[in-house]
């Protein structure tokens, strides 16, 4: 008995989040990225946060733009600006998304490409946590810029 009302629960999860993923759809996310879950070569402590909007264009495709800061070694800021596409590979919350990332820092400007994998994991039908894994590919210096980082979000879908 127990086993068929996990799986009714499991599927009531699935149809509430397939109904999310619908064209017209909107999306907000505010998220913790790189509070000392990242690396690359030049930063040391760092404390970033990101606010992500996104409309959904087609079922399970979202487009979204970004603006994130982040504050790292002593004295050091860093601002994003930046614009991706999302894909929900299943309709249970796992995605990938590719984004395009401009970055602007003091002796540092950069374009920078990066893809993210993540899963929005539905507490009701709107409000998701997002845990998620992410690479910026640096253009200017890829040894000391590009970064590997686990990010966590709160997203709202409406």
């Amino acid at each position: 008995m127990k086993k068929i009302f996990l799986a009714l629960t499991l599927l009531a999860m699935t149809l509430a989040a397939n109904a999310q993923f619908e064209k017209g759809k909107g999306y907000l996310e505010g998220a913790l990225n790189s509070v000392g879950a990242s690396f690359n070569g030049v930063e040391e402590f760092k404390f970033g946060v990101e606010v992500k909007a996104g409309l959904f264009i087609a079922e399970c495709w979202m487009l979204n733009a970004h603006a994130g800061y982040l504050h790292h070694n002593k004295s050091m800021n860093r601002c994003d600006l930046g614009v991706g596409t999302r894909y929900y590979l299943q309709q249970n919350g796992v995605y990938a998304e590719f984004n395009v990332n401009g970055v602007f820092e003091k002796g540092h400007n950069d374009i920078m490409p990066g893809v993210e994998l993540g899963y929005a994991f539905f507490l009701n039908d709107k409000i998701t946590i997002e845990p998620a894994v992410y690479y910026h590919q640096s253009f200017s210096n890829h040894k000391d810029y590009s970064t590997v980082g686990l990010k966590i979000g709160l997203g709202m879908y409406f």
